[in-house]
């Protein structure tokens, strides 16, 4: 258990006055709100592709993870997917339009950053977190200016349901954090809509990903989420994660600057679980110095062009892999190596 009076955050990363000041603020408030008695761990993550991505992304999360469909429903907007790696991680949801020209904040977002707009409805949407009442956590938010989804805000119903409950895209992160009081085992608790059935050449696409994973001996070595990493301009670190904590029973854990990038990495985590995966981290990346003036220095900053170029968003999830190895190569090196020989693209050797 943290004492979040006494923790001191890890890293050399500095942090403003302003933020030194308003973080325990945040926490205290947190706390004479009730929250942490209504939010708990991490349900699950979500994820929107382009209309007729889905089926080919299930298959791709088979090949490379431990995820597997496990339900699907139809709504009047979209498909809805529901995927499970260990019984105790958070799930995966996955939205895929039923029509290419669908459109909704997330399509409009996309649409104004240059490499963002070429899939207008691919994007990262954000978490859902477990909870004893949606409408408790409403209540208990609201007062402190986050501001919910209703009924009739937005183009797609999943966003607002009697058991499910989401935040208006953050101007920070252009993420949501989302609420749910039912188990998310299957989609049934969520009154989504008719069941979708998985027609037999989808099915067969998907098990031929998994059984590839496995015949490279991948399967058992890629384990649950352990962060998932957000990136956002140089002058919105600080109000990012205040208002995550907000939002969330997470932490400061701490922020390190990554010289080389001319950047710095800010973590933040659930202080009662004894393993991330169970609720995985929640990582915040921002440049040290703005586009504006970096032409001064000529530093690096791949992480103000990328948010630049695609809007702040989702960069990575990350999997943890077991420790161990397979013929003295450590186990992540392998599996990067067969999924190489896969066909999985990755960004660095």
């Amino acid at each position: 258990m943290i004492d979040l009076a006494t923790y001191v955050p890890m890293g050399d990363k500095k942090n403003s006055g302003f933020f030194e000041e308003y973080l325990p603020k945040v926490f205290d408030r947190r706390a004479e709100s009730g929250l942490p008695e209504i939010v708990d761990r991490m349900a699950a993550v979500v994820v929107q592709v382009e209309h007729g991505d889905a089926v080919n992304y299930i298959a791709e999360l088979a090949l490379m993870g431990p995820y597997r469909l496990v339900d699907a429903r139809l709504t009047d907007t979209h498909k809805v997917y529901l995927l499970q790696s260990q019984p105790d991680f958070p799930r995966m949801v996955l939205l895929e339009p039923l029509a290419a020209a669908f459109e909704d904040e997330v399509t409009r977002w996309n649409m104004l950053y240059p490499l963002a707009s070429a899939k207008p409805n691919a994007r990262y949407i954000g978490e859902i977190y477990k909870a004893t009442s949606v409408k408790a956590v409403r209540d208990a938010l609201e007062p402190q200016g986050v501001r919910f989804v209703y009924d009739g805000e937005t183009a797609n119903p999943f966003y607002c349901s009697e058991h499910l409950s989401f935040t208006f895209l953050s101007d920070f992160t252009y993420n949501r954090v989302g609420y749910v009081d039912v188990p998310l085992d299957t989609l049934e608790g969520l009154n989504l809509g008719d069941k979708l059935q998985i027609s037999a050449e989808s099915q067969s696409l998907i098990e031929s990903a998994a059984s590839r994973q496995a015949e490279h001996g991948i399967a058992d070595k890629v384990l649950g989420i352990d962060h998932l990493a957000t990136r956002i301009l140089a002058g919105e670190r600080e109000d990012a994660i205040l208002e995550y904590l907000t939002m969330v029973p997470y932490y400061f854990w701490g922020a390190y600057n990554i010289t080389e990038m001319n950047s710095s990495t800010n973590v933040t985590r659930h202080p009662d679980v004894p393993d991330d995966k169970l609720s995985p981290a929640r990582v915040f990346t921002a440049n040290n110095t703005p586009a504006i003036v970096n032409s001064f220095e000529n530093l690096p900053m791949p992480t103000e062009d990328f948010v630049r170029n695609f809007g702040r968003r989702m960069h990575h999830m990350a999997y943890e892999v077991g420790d161990g190895d397979v013929n003295e190569v450590k186990n992540v090196d392998f599996v990067v190596s067969e999924l190489t020989k896969l066909g999985t693209p990755f960004l660095a050797d």
